[in-house]
């Protein structure tokens, strides 16, 4: 299920002070196995709709025909919901005992002592055999796991086949962002004012991300300082001014689109973005659409490890639970069995573990963007630190600036300067 990073910004900030009410949870016992003759009863909680309900049932009556012993309370709510939900429990230190968790939300509720360390468990009731040691690190923050990846996902460039073939114009075959912005330039010009190219790049917060890497940094470090200045920022918006005076599709019009976006109204050609949005995509685009094409964004420094592998989301255990053995058994369970890769397919996500993703039926997008992630090996490098604090707030800044840049309403100087601004109120709250 896809959650817009908007929804993400609207209670990110306001579930950190009652977050920091929680205090702080001594450090778990040395881990066991879990033992089966012990009755105990846990609490899961994610998020979701009726289908993905329907196949965490399915996967409970697996999981407990293994272990018939614990018993699992499911429950599961909207995006926005499942956080207010859980800043309320977490303020009671009674978060359930496991969550579906998101990475923009593990920095904050670990540092704050609400999840359980899960090194202890990691190789014994936890699997790590079928576990990539860069999936594994995932979700790890100040040197402690606190969440398993269930699914991954990378930044790619998703192209639309028809409206290329329409224009008469080949598919993006690599190259400098300059390149990227020539090729949008021929498709916009072939297409009679039909559509256009592509949209500005410079509105999107991770393909500044991407530029970083490239160049050996971050967007913000281990120990949370942003890792670009403001030259460095204007820079990158001034890149896409020539995108924004007509190359690119003009806001307005993705406006009155909304709430779809350009891409899958069929208004532009390519849209760079995480690489599984391509269902919603294919779905929203409709009849006459079978395929999509998904090729590597461009590049800023060749040889460069600017691409990572990003969890669609993660498991976590709560620090408050009473029954942890228990509770990474069901983890392990969800995250490596072959029956949960087979349960859920890709409905999370391309699964991380080697055994899910074995197990699991891959329709061919699902195929396509497998493909996709091992064409892209040698881009891979290791995953930025774990978010910050607040930042899905600073995300949304970044693309309402952008927005205002393509109505022209502020100059570059005005945007560097509020993003600047909100990031000191950001990482100094």
């Amino acid at each position: 299920m896809f959650i817009s990073k908007r929804a993400l910004a609207a209670v990110a900030l306001a579930t950190g002070s009652a977050i920091a009410l929680a205090g702080c949870a001594g450090s778990p016992e040395p881990a066991g196995t879990y033992d089966p003759d012990e009755k105990v009863s846990i609490d899961l909680a994610f998020w979701g709709n009726d289908v993905r309900a329907d196949l965490y049932n399915k996967a409970i009556e697996a999981f407990n025909e293994k272990y018939p012993n614990i018993t699992v309370n499911s429950s599961f709510l909207t995006f926005p919901e499942f956080w207010e939900k859980r800043q309320t429990e977490a303020a009671g230190k009674n978060l359930p005992d496991v969550m579906q968790f998101d990475y923009s939300y593990l920095r904050q509720y670990s540092e704050n002592g609400l999840l359980l360390d899960l090194d202890p468990y990691l190789g014994g009731i936890i699997e790590t055999d079928p576990l990539p040691q860069n999936i594994l690190d995932i979700g790890v923050v100040n040197d402690t796991t606190y969440g398993i990846a269930t699914s991954t996902n990378a930044w790619g460039l998703f192209t639309n086949p028809v409206l290329l073939e329409q224009a008469g114009v080949d598919e993006f075959a690599g190259g400098s962002w300059d390149d990227y912005t020539a090729w949008m330039s021929e498709i916009t010009d072939a297409s009679g004012g039909e559509f256009w190219g592509g949209s500005d790049y410079t509105g999107r917060i991770q393909n500044f991300e991407l530029q970083l890497r490239s160049e050996g940094g971050e967007l913000f470090t281990e120990e949370g300082e942003p890792g670009f200045d403001e030259a460095r920022l204007k820079a990158f918006w001034e890149e896409g001014q020539s995108i924004r005076d007509g190359i690119g599709v003009p806001q307005q019009t993705v406006e009155e689109a909304l709430p779809l976006g350009g891409f899958d109204t069929a208004l532009t050609a390519s849209e760079l973005t995480w690489d599984n949005f391509g269902a919603g995509y294919l779905g929203n685009l409709g009849e006459g659409y079978t395929e999509l094409g998904l090729v590597a964004p461009p590049v800023t420094e060749e040889g460069a490890k600017d691409l990572y592998l990003k969890p669609s989301m993660l498991h976590s255990i709560a620090a408050n639970t009473d029954a942890p053995e228990a509770a990474a058994t069901l983890v392990n369970f969800l995250v490596n069995s072959p029956e949960a890769g087979e349960i859920f397919g890709t409905n999370r996500g391309l699964p991380a573990s080697e055994t899910a993703l074995a197990a699991a039926d891959l329709d061919p997008l699902s195929q396509q963007v497998k493909d996709y992630e091992a064409s892209i090996a040698d881009r891979l490098g290791d995953a930025p630190p774990v978010p910050i604090v607040g930042y899905g707030s600073l995300e949304e800044k970044f693309r309402q600036l952008g927005v205002e840049l393509n109505f022209g309403t502020i100059t570059v100087d005005e945007a560097v300067s509020q993003f600047f601004t909100e990031m000191d109120v950001v990482l100094n709250q």
